[in-house]
């Protein structure tokens, strides 16, 4: 798209995709991949920037997550990131997720509970005590994909840029809300990811 401002008269976008008449307009299609291009080359510094901002991950607001996944997954894929190395991350969190379920039958964790019910508190406040009980067991899990994913990374660099966000949003995971709401996050990122697939 040619520049109108004549304070700045060099072209805004990169020159790799030239017609062969220099006044002929760029294709839609040529629009449409430079947009694309310029969109993920800022969603991995719009992704983090929007993280830092929270005060915990649960509170990444949804439409805005899955806005962000929509850039995020496409980006992945252009990156040759491939679905089953995102999925091997995603699976860990899975096995996280599962381990939530079995928590209860915990024997520490009953005793914890029980104390939780004979005090004098709101029963908000008590499910809120009890589900912190719950993610004190599985925090540790969470902070060791940290190593896991920069691992990965020094070996592939197709995954650095997953590496970096999910270090970041494993950063503000300090509850089981913000445990489900990273993999949330992660899903959308590999539906739009294999999405793309059939676009390129």
């Amino acid at each position: 798209m040619p520049s109108t401002d004549s304070q700045n008269p060099q072209r805004p976008n990169p020159p790799s995709r030239v017609s062969s008449s220099s006044t002929s307009k760029p294709s839609r299609n040529d629009q449409q991949i430079t947009q694309s291009e310029n969109r993920s080359g800022d969603i991995i510094a719009t992704i983090i920037y929007q993280i830092d901002q929270l005060s915990s991950f649960s509170n990444y607001p949804i439409r805005t997550l899955v806005e962000h996944a929509r850039d995020f997954g496409p980006h992945l894929k252009r990156g040759r990131l491939e679905t089953n190395q995102i999925r091997k991350f995603l699976d860990a969190l899975n096995q996280i997720k599962a381990q939530i379920t079995q928590i209860d039958e915990d024997e520490k964790l009953k005793e914890i509970f029980r104390q939780i019910d004979h005090e004098e508190i709101s029963p908000d406040e008590k499910n809120n005590r009890k589900d912190q009980a719950r993610f004190q067991k599985i925090e540790s899990d969470i902070v060791l994909l940290k190593p896991k994913l920069a691992y990965a990374s020094a070996r592939q660099d197709a995954v650095t840029a997953l590496s970096k966000v999910m270090t970041k949003a494993i950063d503000k995971v300090h509850s089981l809300a913000d445990f489900e709401r990273l993999v949330q996050f992660l899903e959308s990122t590999i539906a739009y990811h294999k999405a793309s697939e059939g676009k390129n």
